[in-house]
This record gives structure tokens, C-alpha cells and sequence, in this order.
């Protein structure tokens, strides 16, 4: 798919981290972008900055997804990119027992379930809800393509480490799903593509001392440092370009596979 002013696209989690820098990156390519985030201080300024317009959505309702939707949809028209990087991070073990009373807990379940709501039915939430509209569109391509959907999984989905069930489980789900999405989406011409990353600078990191984020990217074989957001951008666009990108999960971590803890 070429990209150019005549293509509309959505980013969930816009606002910050990877979600900005792909929506930085489509707009550089000419691209109306529309950020979807909760943070509407922040999404409002990017969205500004970047010429395009935001909506506040919270991927857990449906309701709220689509009035999203329809906000991007009224200032650009129906959109043929859709980037899902809206998601959480929660650790705790499956058991745990308390080091001074030997108390033994199980994993709190609300807590797990609100992950996967995120990170996983989240994602396909926006996903579906956005095909959907992609459908309705004429192809834009020699092949019959009408549109992308990206979503963001994890080396964890992989690789989860002590105290990540839950993340891991939400991005072994978006993993999961790529393909029979890719796959029930062929006849609309419609692809679907998870990227995988490992250890990115985003805001989250910032909160770590430098020794702690010199340690994890001295873990990581080559390059030997954390990724950047412009790195995790530079995959979407080439995504959306590639036609021939689909129905896979691509892993973007430098061959870092993680340790246990």
C-alpha cells in the first residue's frame, strides 16, 4: 500500500511511547493520523503538533472504541491503517509467599483479568471494529487491498519471564490471533500483522536508573542497547508498504531471548 495524504489511519495508545512514534512515522509519510489514548493532554498537543486530530478511548469499551472511531473517522475519513499500542504492564507471580510471614497468595485475578482486557480483547476490540469499516472501502492496491491491521505482542508472549503470566499471556493471545485474523480478513483484502519487540526505550524505562537500563541492554546480543521508538515506527511503515507482510509476528529485539528473571 502507498502511503500519502489520500490514507487515513488510526494509533491506539498514541500519545506516548511506541504509539507516538508510529504515528510520528506515518505522519512524515503524509498520512492523516488520529490518536487514540486516554491521556487527552498529552494526545491533544501531539495530535496538534502532528496535524492530525485525537479522540480519548479506553480500549475496554466498546463504546468508547467506537465513538473513537467515529471522532477519526469525521476528520479524516474511514481509515485503512490501524496500529494497536495501547496496553499495560502488571507483575506478580502465579503464587506468591510473604518473606516475613510465609503467607502463601495466589495471583490476584482481577488483576490478570484486567491485562488480558487491555492488552488482548483491547486489541482486538479496536481491530475488528476498525476492519470492519476497511471493508466498506474500495482496494487501493493491484491485488485487492483495502487496508492493515498491526498490533503489538511481546518477545514475552515467547519468552515470559518470572511474575509476567498475565502480560505474557495477553501477547501470546495477540500472537495467537494473527494468523486466523490475517486469515478471515484474506477475501477483504485486509492484512494483519503483530510486531513482537523487546526491550524499547519508552517512557516506562524512564523510571529506572541508568546502571538498571545499562544492565538490561547489556543483555541484548546485538545491538547492544535498548531499542528505540523510531526503530519500532520504521517496522510499521515498512509493514503497511509490504503487501506481502501478513499474517505473521515478527520479533524486533536485537536476539535478545530473556532469562527466567
Amino acid at each position: 500500500m502507498k502511503l500519502g495524504s489520500d490514507i487515513a489511519a488510526v494509533v491506539t495508545g498514541g500519545a506516548s511511547g511506541l504509539g507516538e512514534a508510529s504515528a510520528r512515522g506515518l505522519a512524515e509519510a503524509g498520512v492523516k493520523v488520529a490518536l487514540l489514548d486516554l491521556n487527552a493532554e498529552r494526545g491533544e498537543q501531539l495530535a496538534k503538533e502532528l496535524g492530525g486530530v485525537f479522540a480519548r478511548c479506553d480500549v475496554t469499551n466498546e463504546g468508547s472504541v467506537r465513538a473513537a472511531l467515529e471522532t477519526a473517522r469525521a476528520a479524516h475519513g474511514q481509515e485503512r491503517i490501524c496500529v494497536n499500542c495501547a496496553g499495560i504492564v502488571a507483575g506478580q507471580k502465579t503464587v506468591s509467599r510473604d518473606r516475613k510471614t510465609g503467607e502463601i497468595s495466589a495471583h490476584d485475578l482481577a488483576m490478570f483479568a484486567n491485562v488480558v482486557s487491555v492488552n488482548l480483547v483491547g486489541s482486538f476490540r479496536v481491530s475488528a471494529l476498525s476492519a470492519a469499516g476497511m471493508a466498506s472501502l474500495d482496494p487501493v492496491t493491484d491485488d485487492g487491498g483495502r487496508g492493515v491491521v498491526v498490533m503489538t505482542s511481546s518477545i514475552a508472549a515467547e519468552d515470559g519471564q518470572m511474575g509476567q503470566a498475565a502480560y505474557s499471556a495477553s501477547k501470546g493471545g495477540v500472537a495467537g490471533m494473527t494468523l486466523p485474523m490475517a486469515r478471515d480478513l484474506s477475501r477483504e483484502g485486509i492484512r494483519v500483522v503483530s510486531i513482537m519487540p523487546g526491550l524499547f526505550h519508552t517512557p516506562m524505562f524512564d523510571s529506572l536508573s541508568d546502571e538498571v537500563r545499562e544492565s538490561l541492554a547489556a543483555g541484548v546480543p546485538f545491538p547492544q542497547r535498548l531499542g528505540s521508538p523510531g526503530e519500532y515506527a520504521a517496522l510499521v511503515r515498512h509493514i503497511c508498504e509490504n503487501d506481502m507482510l501478513n499474517g505473521t509476528a515478527i520479533r524486533l529485539d536485537g536476539a535478545l531471548r530473556l532469562a527466567p528473571r
